[in-house]
């Protein structure tokens, strides 16, 4: 991949905030939204409805958050920039670490008067934000973290969660390393997501007869991975499991492949981005991981698909998995706000605990105890001739099949450590 086809880094962006509507960083968009709009004569009615949106636009997981961010302003611009008969806006802050995340949720709160939130690209992040969202008591969609605690024991009435969290990513992962060996490595980075994944795959091995050979805990930013790669060749393991997530990843498979571990010994991660793999490159990419969603996948709902060609033209570029994550966790609250026709908090709570949409046989939905959006899985590898630079995966299932292993995958309300508050 040369330069001129990777992504347009948000760093290039100023670091402040950005009020976006339509996907324009002008005012146009939200002038042509008042367009033809009718009479109010309730002043504070005809003020634009603030949606926050909080990803990061510097650090090693921006790259995705462009696709997020992206995802998120195509929500509101099929729309026409409206909700509820009036303008509405994005106010876009970032999320530079997870202090940065908690302080500018609650500047969209203070500052903006936000009427709802849509970010966490971390799960550090994340968990800042929904400690806001809880004591501000605004909903909050996060849309991309995948720890447990989210929708486990940190869980809250206004915090609704897109993203299986890991345990249900093992659990559709998990066997399919069973499958290729007996002794695993473990290489996690040093934070939520990496800690959960480092639980659950220990937790899987220990009931199935499976042996960690090793395990090693790294950074976010690690630059040189050669220690770590050089331990993995020692140790011999039938498989490595991987917790790094988003630059981070691309930087070990790259040397990964440097080191000539490429085709040596499998590599397995969950929760993987396309814009992950598209910046190792076709010669360097390997390895089995869950993602939530593909844009090649031929059992893509009709809106989806042309939420993948809207994007395509707008952009010039497929849509990646972080695109239409960040498109369907503000979908869902742009649907919310709508249903519940007002921008009360209570009420669109409310609407968000019946929201549903159909893809295929399955009714997505977030479940009314823990507020976790229940779907599938897709497992795929590493297509073994890359042709085209953008289409990378080869999709091997959809995971959970059935309405009864979906419920096993995502456990019951007895099993979940969430105790949810009332309004």
């Amino acid at each position: 991949m040369t330069d001129s086809d990777k992504p347009q880094r948000i760093s290039t962006i100023r670091r402040r905030s950005l009020l976006l509507g339509a996907g324009s960083l002008g005012a146009s968009g939200l002038a042509s939204a008042r367009l033809g709009m009718p009479y109010i004569g309730n002043a504070a009615a005809a003020e634009p409805i603030k949606i926050g949106m909080i990803w990061a636009k510097t650090g090693s997981i921006v790259d995705q958050s462009e696709y997020l961010a992206q995802g998120g302003m195509l929500a509101l611009e099929q729309r026409n920039n409206t909700l509820l008969g009036r303008p509405a806006e994005i106010v876009w802050l970032d999320e530079p670490n997870p202090q940065g995340a908690q302080q500018n949720a609650e500047r969209l709160v203070g500052e903006h008067k936000v009427v709802g939130m849509v970010g966490g690209a971390l799960s550090s992040f994340a968990l800042g934000i929904s400690a806001v969202a809880k004591k501000a008591k605004i909903p909050y969609v996060a849309a991309n973290a995948a720890t447990g605690d989210l929708t486990g024991k940190s869980c809250n009435k206004y915090t609704f969660r897109l993203q299986p969290p890991v345990e249900v990513h093992v659990r559709a992962l998990a066997p399919y390393c069973g499958e290729i060996g007996k002794k695993w490595y473990l290489l996690t980075a040093a934070y939520a997501f990496g800690q959960d994944i480092k639980r659950a795959f220990e937790a899987y091995a220990k009931a199935n007869g499976i042996t960690i050979v090793g395990a090693d805990e790294v950074p976010v930013g690690t630059p040189d991975y050669s220690s770590f790669i050089l331990k993995i060749r020692a140790a011999r393991p039938d498989v490595v499991i991987g917790g790094v997530a988003a630059s981070d990843l691309t930087t070990f498979l790259k040397q990964w492949n440097e080191l000539g571990m490429k085709g040596r010994i499998p590599f397995a991660e969950i929760s993987v981005g396309n814009t992950d793999l598209w910046g190792v490159g076709p010669e360097a990419a390997d390895g089995l991981y869950t993602l939530t969603w593909y844009y090649k996948n031929p059992n893509n709902p009709p809106e989806e698909q042309a939420m993948a060609a809207a994007y395509e033209k707008k952009y010039n570029r497929p849509a990646a998995d972080k695109a239409w994550m960040g498109w369907f966790g503000m979908k869902s609250l742009l649907d919310a706000i709508e249903a519940a026709k007002s921008t009360e908090p209570a009420a669109i709570v409310a609407a968000l605990e019946k929201w549903q949409v159909k893809r295929g046989d399955l009714d997505v939905h977030y479940r009314d105890f823990d507020h976790q959006m229940v779907n599938r899985l897709l497992i795929a590898g590493i297509k073994p001739k890359i042709t085209d630079k953008w289409d990378y995966f080869d999709i091997k299932a959809e995971l959970p099949k059935t309405q009864g292993d979906i419920d096993k995958a995502f456990g019951s309300q007895a099993e979940s450590a969430c105790k949810m508050d009332a309004l």
